[in-house]
């Protein structure tokens, strides 16, 4: 794609009174026109510029970029040394340091917690020291099992203080999962808490860790530190377990920040996988920072006194990104939620929003269909005036949800950022930039700064020129943030990213381009049904679903057919209140007929109860896929569920009472 071939002309677009508003740091498609060709025609001089800007380096770089796909050996700002710690926390706490860096509200609405740049410097500086004091050096890894409470943010930036890398496991994630994460980094640490609190219950995450070690092989963990979270008892092993507050209480409040060349390792981020070893994705220091505080600052058009909010769980990569990395390089204050969208009731995120004044506001579009399904009373009565940006992460949104968050939530005032990205990408790569970019409802848009997307030929490996037709979506150059290896694994990491087509990033997602050059992502390639030869992204099936004014959710995916090859099943669950009357399956069926067409008929539509989905939200269509297949014996891990028993009731559905 060349600076020429971005649409000129305006599509539809939803942006805030410009009178009550600061001005966007990209405040026209022109300006981002210009910028993003320099950005791919000379990125040593544009992110040269750009790490200098805002990034703090102890130890100036003076190469910016090296390597090259097919070598597999990517790196930027070589010669740099720079401390993420530093960047996040002390050069903010030294200029304001009565800021408030978190705004940490608890699982009941009324727990809100703030936590300032001065005191966030001293939290981080004792924990630092506390790791130190258990062993933990620079090169160790350094495992975190939390609940989404400030001192997870904490133990990620005394880890980086001491160069000592964090792998962050979901807190939803099985003993068995923790286990084998731990084991696969050599993790010396554990930080966890006696328990967490989600949704008004308890969770053992300390008998869970317990748990994970106590299955031989990790017994590497020298030391596992427990902060009190809900004070319940809990299991306890004399010299291994240790009390977050006595080892911080014994801690001084000062650590300097280690010295860390741009490539040094910041964290490994384990993908979660149905089988197979864990796959551990390893991000550095220099690329992977500017990454994250670029994308908050253009995307989220960022500006000095908003409070932002990104509703992510620690333990993905879109916490790291942002809401510990990319807002506090910046200086921000960033918002934690530690409970869910529904409860106390399904206000909770439009109270938050009121009582906080947040000004962007960033979650899954699973949360925006789940809120749109029980009913737009739940956001009467609140004031969301101090909204400017609304993003969409984690999956590609239908036009549906999107235009209910425009109009319901940004009350056709607020720019909406629909982004995407990767844990490999390691911050945003297309995406709308808040108050520049024109959107159309259901497009990521246009790639960010550095990105140079192609479209591919899944077979040929050619590019594909013509609009409106999907094939596999790569990148055609490195950039700052991308993952550089899969740790302990170098072999996996090309032959999954970079050998399938040499010379490209290989995504795994397929996609689109139309007569605007705008990119629609359709999901990955495994979710793109090959139907008769007719190639259909299950997003697309999904939208059509999901117009139907019964539909609250849609997921689809391809089953084997002797006939055509591969062949539609629909799971579908419909709005509260909606009776699941007889006929409504062929009713589905010729609503995607009518949208798609005939080629695009399912062969069966399931109205279900509920979707198998993770704590955080994501449907799980890796377990739909291998009921329908009959592969139900192989579902892997599944207790991330946040109801593990809706699979029984799938299988079921799918097979009858007799399997």
């Amino acid at each position: 794609m060349t600076a020429e071939q971005i649409p000129s002309h305006p599509v539809p677009q939803r942006l805030h009174d410009e009178s009550q508003c600061p001005k966007p740091h990209v405040s026209s498609l022109e300006q981002y026109k210009a910028m993003w060709k320099e950005s791919v025609d000379e990125p040593e001089k544009f992110f040269g510029n750009l790490a200098r800007e805002l990034l703090s380096w102890s130890k100036p770089f003076q190469t910016v970029k090296h390597g090259s796909f097919e070598n597999g050996d990517v790196a930027w700002f070589l010669e740099g040394e720079l401390n993420a710690s530093y960047n996040c926390v002390d050069r903010h706490a030294m200029k304001n340091p009565d800021k408030v860096a978190i705004i940490h509200e608890g699982d009941e609405p009324d727990q809100v917690r703030k936590i300032t740049y001065g005191e966030l410097l001293r939290d981080v500086s004792k924990m630092a020291n506390v790791l130190k004091n258990r062993g933990v050096r620079k090169g160790d890894n350094v495992a975190i099992y939390m609940p989404m409470i400030p001192e997870a943010i904490v133990s990620i930036l005394a880890c980086a203080r001491i160069g000592a890398a964090h792998s962050v496991v979901f807190a939803g994630f099985s003993a068995e999962s923790l286990r084998d994460r731990v084991v696969d980094c050599s993790a010396r640490v554990v930080i966890t808490s006696d328990e967490g609190r989600r949704g008004g219950k308890n969770i053992a995450t300390k008998r869970i860790v317990d748990d994970a070690l106590g299955k031989g092989s990790a017994n590497q963990v020298e030391s596992v530190i427990v902060f009190k979270r809900t004070g319940s008892p809990v299991p306890w092993i004399e010299d291994r377990d240790v009390w977050w507050h006595d080892e911080m209480a014994k801690a001084r409040s000062v650590c300097a920040p280690e010295p860390m060349n741009s490539e040094d390792p910041l964290f490994l981020l384990y993908t979660s996988g149905s089988t197979g070893a864990p796959k551990g994705i390893l991000h550095t220091t220099g690329g992977y920072l500017l990454g994250a505080a670029a994308t908050t600052k253009y995307i989220f058009d960022y500006q000095e006194n908003d409070v932002y909010a990104c509703m992510a769980d620690i333990g993905w990569v879109t916490g790291h990104s942002y809401i510990v990395y990319g807002p506090l390089t910046l200086g921000a204050t960033t918002v934690l939620f530690e409970s869910t969208p529904t409860y106390p009731n399904p206000s909770r995120f439009w109270d938050l929003i009121q009582k906080h004044k947040i000004t962007q506001f960033y979650t899954a579009p699973t949360a925006i269909r789940a809120l749109r399904r029980l009913g737009d009373q739940w956001l009467d009565g609140y004031d969301l005036s101090s909204l400017r940006i609304l993003g969409s992460v984690g999956e590609p949104i239908n036009p549906e949800a999107w235009n209910w968050y425009n109009e319901k939530v940004g009350k056709n005032q607020c720019a909406i950022v629909d982004t995407y990205w990767q844990t490999e990408t390691g911050s945003i790569i297309i995406s709308p930039l808040g108050g520049a970019t024109p959107t159309k409802p259901g497009s990521a848009t246009l790639p960010f700064f550095g990105i140079k997307p192609i479209i591919l030929d899944p077979t040929s490996g050619k590019e594909i020129t013509a609009t409106d037709e999907t094939g596999v979506l790569a990148i055609a150059q490195p950039w700052p943030s991308m993952a550089r290896t899969v740790y302990n694994n170098h072999t996996r990491f090309m032959d999954t990213y970079l050998k399938p087509y040499p010379g490209y990033y290989f995504s795994g997602d397929g996609a689109s381009r139309d007569a605007d050059n705008y990119i629609w992502v359709r999901g990955r390639v495994d979710d793109v049904i090959n139907v008769s030869g007719h190639r259909l992204s299950t997003s697309e099936i999904e939208s059509a679903l999901v117009a139907h004014e019964a539909v609250a959710e849609a997921a689809v995916i391809g089953g084997q057919d002797d006939l055509t090859g591969q062949c539609i099943h629909a799971f579908v669950s419909v709005k509260p209140h909606v009776e699941a009357a007889e006929g409504l399956e062929k009713e589905l069926t010729l609503q995607v007929r009518k949208v798609i067409g005939p080629f695009a008929s399912p062969k069966r539509v399931y109205i279900i109860p509920d979707h198998p989905k993770t704590r955080s939200g994501k449907i799980m269509r890796r377990i739909l896929r291998k009921i329908v297949n009959g592969e139900q014996d192989q579902l892997g891990d599944i207790s991330t569920l946040a109801d593990p028993s809706i699979v029984d009731q799938l299988i079921e559905k799918v097979h009858g009472k007799a399997n």
